[in-house]
């Protein structure tokens, strides 16, 4: 069931009715189903604020963010202090790549409510957004504190080290990450590249290798690889992992490889130009 806001003591029967119906779809998934039964409640009680803001998730699940925005506007209006209002306005302003003032909403939301996990986790991925690293890092520290075995965090707490230069704090915390959800691919992947900075390539290699054990199709572990190889100068390695990212995503990895600096030593080399020009 969705965690419980606050809402007016008595309520049309109607809008009660069309509220659970609006629920259980929720729950289950059928989210333009329950926009239906939703909107069906607030015409019978347009003060309903709890219909406002699960009306606005619903809308955030099918990426109606503008509308979402204003059905979380509107909850506010009835509610200033209800922080579930807060926090649907924020991510459907992130949504909207609008990242400042998202920020304002989720410091708002952790103001009314500091211990909500998931606000913090909102916060700390704005803020990675917006590449202010430093703050990143605090911002997932406090949520760490309250979800110590929360992978994710761990995971998007490495790459604001990473951004910061910070490579073996980023590997730590990856391992880390690890260590809660050993199948986390794009965890070893991110963790091979950190060990390509640090010049740890056999232990890149490994990371990348164990990206591919779960997940097969997986071509940033076959161009970390390459570069891998590539930073060791054996261009026929290079090359030939850089062939089976190319195979899986021809545009992306065609036009990275052309201008990642890693493969300097070998760009202009007979195998690594094959591989390009196909």
């Amino acid at each position: 069931m969705l965690p419980v806001a606050q809402y007016p003591n008595e309520q049309p029967p109607d809008a009660v009715t069309w509220y659970g119906q609006a629920n259980a779809l929720f729950d289950a998934g059928r989210f333009e189903a329950a926009v239906d039964k939703f909107n069906r409640a607030l015409e019978t009680d347009p003060g309903h604020c709890d219909a406002w803001i699960y009306r606005g998730y619903a809308l955030f699940e099918l990426k109606a963010f503008e509308a979402a925005l204003e059905s979380f506007q509107r909850a506010i209006a009835l509610q200033p202090k209800n922080p579930l209002a807060w926090h649907g306005r924020g991510i459907a302003q992130a949504g909207m790549e609008s990242f400042e003032i998202a920020l304002q909403s989720f410091n708002r939301a952790i103001s009314l409510q500091p211990e909500n996990a998931k606000v913090w986790y909102n916060r700390s991925h704005t803020l990675l957004r917006l590449n202010r690293f430093e703050e990143t890092v605090d911002s997932f520290n406090r949520l760490i504190d309250l979800e110590p075995n929360n992978y994710r965090a761990w995971y998007n707490r490495a790459v604001a080290l990473a951004n910061l230069r910070r490579y073996r704090e980023a590997l730590s915390s990856l391992d880390t990450a690890l260590a809660v959800k050993r199948d986390c691919y794009y965890a070893w992947t991110y963790r091979g590249l950190i060990l390509n900075k640090l010049e740890r390539f056999e232990e890149a290699l490994a990371s990348f290798d164990c990206s591919l054990k779960f997940q097969e199709v997986n071509p940033s572990a076959w161009y970390g690889r390459a570069t891998a190889f590539a930073l060791q100068s054996d261009a026929a390695q290079a090359a030939e992992n850089l062939q089976k990212a190319i195979a899986l995503n021809p545009n992306e990895y065609r036009w990275m490889a052309r201008s990642d600096l890693n493969f300097q030593s070998v760009i202009n080399t007979e195998p690594v130009r094959a591989v390009l020009a196909l």
